[in-house]
């Protein structure tokens, strides 16, 4: 694990600022050629050279200049042995090496590894080729999925990677000690007329108040330090229920048992919240895709209302079936559940509430709200995917309330091919979300504000000068005189700001709900941060909203309260989620899609949520 320190220079409303975050990269303690050897009697030497230790696009550390590649291919009639131009004279790679690092290669036999580099250098100038990398001298980065699913490394790891906001606080402090001692570092910087504070910046934040959550005819208060309502929230009925009477449960004969247990604390857990729930008709398979596919295209018909399939195991391959055929050929809400999850006897109940609230919501049925004082407000979630089978084209989903209570949502997802703008179908689907709100409400509405996912700040001049005209137009269509107020907030997650509270004279994460506002802002901005989430280990993350585009009147106080109380309408999580809740369900559907559909969805499921 290689820790780092970044530093950034930002100019903010209290002056020029260094941003300063620990980085870190996980990297594997054995290079390509080292694995090489055990890879032929397992998979065949092709293939699994191939997939197993290059798996293309896996990036690479080269341990001599620690500069990383991201390998595109492998040069299989290419060894050590073979000779480039350098200069005016050939010279082999084993050579070079030698003369340029003073490292012996030991076996002249590997193939090269290829990575194509698009510029070079600090200048940025483009190479006369592809870089040619031999595989003794390359490092993976990051973790193999073997890595990821073993409990006991992630733990050890997180360890290192989840630090408290005082463990943060004393490195950070190391760090700018360090520079203070250094004869050097205090040379380069009195030059330029700079030096660093000794501790770090304090600026005053403030907690939105706690929102009260309705479900059903009730109301009641959470811990707003936990942001978690799952235990306050049972044997309330839900706002509304749609009766599940003709619904498909589908199984392998050796997960007989456990989708048993499932269907009968299904009905155990249903009851408290209001949904009615007939027996399922159960239908077995056998253990191959081909036959879950025959089973569904056999047994799902115009007029079920659910389908849920229990896997063996968490195979891509079947749940991408599964999800294209529910979700493309016969439109159909469905529920996944792998039969490891349902095995535990004593997490049963809580993992069949949690499916019984998903099929619920996939239905069309609502769980909970929050107060939303505006009128006649339609909220838009927008977010942006990259295409896994076609990695030229780019999938962005549209997701747009429906009521009143942020409880009913309209979803729209569009392929695109690479350098079309995402809004040239996504204006398409924004008068289908008018119209479905039209239909809804007898009316159209009077505020429309959209949070933008999936924008960096390089990108932010675009979006005021493309994507607000061609909201703008979209709304036209919809009547030469209908001029509804507009709001379009771009929502940054992946930033390096951090923020701690001292309470009782301990450093400690914010309480959900801090908003700052000041002294780390831009002056040429509108922008806030909200810490919306509560977390167990290690260090809060903020989430960063730019208001790039603002015709509403509204204050900023009441921006800022509308977005936290939206970060509370996220169906699948009983609690706050760090981004407004259309946001995650824009993130969701793009994901589905760019995953396992790889096509449009049916318009048929335009109104559900049916990819929780």
């Amino acid at each position: 694990l290689r820790d780092s320190v970044r530093a950034l220079n930002r100019h903010f409303v209290v002056g020029l600022e260094q941003k300063c975050l620990e980085c870190k990269r996980v990297l594997i303690a054995s290079h390509a050629f080292k694995n090489n050897g055990s890879v032929p009697e397992q998979y065949g030497l092709q293939y699994g050279y191939r997939f197993r230790f290059c798996s293309l696009k896996n990036v690479f550390i080269l341990w001599y200049n620690n500069k990383t590649y991201r390998i595109d291919d492998i040069a299989w009639d290419h060894t050590p042995n073979n000779t480039f131009k350098r200069g005016d004279s050939e010279i082999s790679f084993k050579d070079y090496y030698k003369a340029q690092y003073g490292l012996d290669i030991t076996d002249g036999n590997q193939v090269l590894l290829i990575s194509h580099v698009k510029k070079i250098g600090p200048s940025g100038g483009l190479p006369q080729g592809p870089a040619m990398l031999v595989p003794e001298f390359c490092y993976l980065t990051g973790l193999t999925d073997k890595m990821r699913a073993d409990f006991n490394i992630m733990k050890d790891l997180s360890t290192h990677t989840r630090l408290t906001p005082e463990q943060r606080e004393g490195r950070l402090n190391r760090f700018v000690g360090n520079i203070h001692q250094n004869t050097e570092a205090q040379t380069e910087l009195n030059t330029w007329g700079l030096n660093f504070d000794n501790k770090l910046l304090s600026l005053t934040g403030r907690v939105l108040p706690a929102e009260r959550i309705v479900q059903g005819s009730r109301t009641y208060e959470y811990n707003p330090w936990q942001a978690d309502w799952s235990k306050e929230m049972r044997g309330i009925p839900l706002i509304s229920c749609r009766p599940l009477e003709n619904w498909l449960m589908f199984f392998t004969r050796r997960n007989n048992d456990v989708a048993q247990a499932l269907l009968q604390t299904l009905n155990k857990v249903s009851t408290p919240l209001g949904i009615r729930m007939q027996r399922a008709i159960m239908v077995e398979y056998e253990d191959r895709q081909e036959s879950l596919l025959r089973a569904l295209q056999q047994n799902v018909k115009k007029e079920t209302q659910m389908v849920v399939v229990v896997l063996p195991s968490n195979r891509k391959d079947k749940y991408d079936s599964v999800k294209k055929y529910l979700c493309v050929d016969c439109p159909t809400p469905s529920q996944c559940v792998v039969a490891r999850t349902l095995a535990k006897q004593q997490a049963l109940m809580t993992v069949a509430t949690k499916i019984a609230l998903q099929i619920n919501c996939k239905m069309g049925g609502e769980l909970w709200s929050v107060e939303i004082p505006l009128k006649q407000l339609m909220i838009v979630g927008i977010d942006c995917y990259h295409d896994t089978a076609a990695g030229k084209r780019s999938i962005g989903a549209l997701v747009a309330s429906l009521n009143q209570g942020m409880s009913r949502w309209f979803s729209k997802c569009v392929l695109q091919n690479r350098g079309q703008e995402i809004m040239d179908g996504l204006k398409v689907a924004l008068q289908g979300a008018l119209k479905a709100w039209l239909k809804h409400n007898n009316c159209l509405p009077s505020r429309i504000i959209v949070y933008r996912d999936g924008v960096g700040d390089g990108m932010l001049q675009s979006v005021v000068n493309y994507e607000v005209p061609q909201i703008m137009e979209s709304i036209k269509t919809m009547g030469h005189d209908y001029a509804p107020k507009l709001t379009l907030v771009v929502v940054k997650k992946r930033i390096s700001s951090r923020f701690f509270a001292r309470i009782d004279g301990k450093l400690t994460n914010p309480p959900p709900g801090t908003c700052i506002d000041t002294e780390v802002t831009r002056p040429e901005w509108y922008d806030f941060f909200i810490i919306s989430q509560a977390v167990r280990m290690g260090s809060v993350s903020p989430t960063h909203y730019n208001v790039v585009y603002d015709s509403s009147g509204l204050k900023p106080d009441h921006m800022q309260r509308l977005t936290y109380k939206l970060c509370h309408m996220y169906y699948n999580w009983q609690g706050i989620i760090r981004v407004p809740a259309p946001c995650q369900y824009a993130h969701k559907l793009a994901f589905l899609v760019g995953q396992s559909i790889h096509r449009e969805p049916n318009m048929n499921l335009d109104d559900f949520l049916y990819y929780l």
